[in-house]
């Protein structure tokens, strides 16, 4: 039907390009298939069917982590979603869940706005640390002589003596 096989979502080459499979991995070596024939060796057969069973728990395990990371944040989307859904749709459920549903959502609410405070009153404790720290800058810098008095020309000036002048 002259299809692209990269938009058709059950091809090998989809899943590549839409990063739903692995592309570099070294296991996937071992899949290609040779057509050289060898010669039978008992060790060989032993040695390669124990490396045959590792490569599939190596493949194994690089894939679950391979899904893992790709699904990570795929629960908190799904949990919006299902509050989301919860909130519209209350007038479905029935009247035990219903009440179950608008406590839950308010204690959401609640624990939403409290952490909304928490974050506020966080910012006011570092915009008070800050104005600390530069009330001590101004300080300092009087003690030492580079403040605001020291820089009036006119008076600095008037203190020179007019023969330095």
């Amino acid at each position: 039907m002259k299809r692209n096989p990269r938009k058709l979502a059950w091809t090998k080459s989809f899943r590549a390009a839409h990063g739903k499979e692995m592309l570099v991995d070294s296991t996937l070596a071992f899949a290609a298939r040779r057509n050289i024939p060898v010669r039978y060796n008992r060790e060989l057969v032993a040695t390669t069917l124990k490396a045959m069973q590792r490569v599939s728990e190596i493949r194994a395990r690089r894939e679950k982590a391979f899904y893992k990371n790709r699904m990570r944040g795929n629960r908190q989307k799904q949990l919006e979603a299902d509050r989301k859904l919860v909130a519209e749709n209350q007038h479905l459920l029935p009247l035990k869940e219903r009440e179950a549903a608008k406590e839950m959502l308010e204690a959401e609410k609640n624990r939403e706005k409290m952490e909304v405070d928490a974050e506020e009153e966080l910012e006011e404790e570092v915009l008070v640390a800050k104005e600390k720290v530069k009330q001590k800058k101004k300080k300092q810098r009087l003690i030492v002589g580079q403040g605001p008095e020291e820089m009036d020309v006119d008076g600095v000036l008037g203190k020179i003596p007019s023969w330095l002048r």
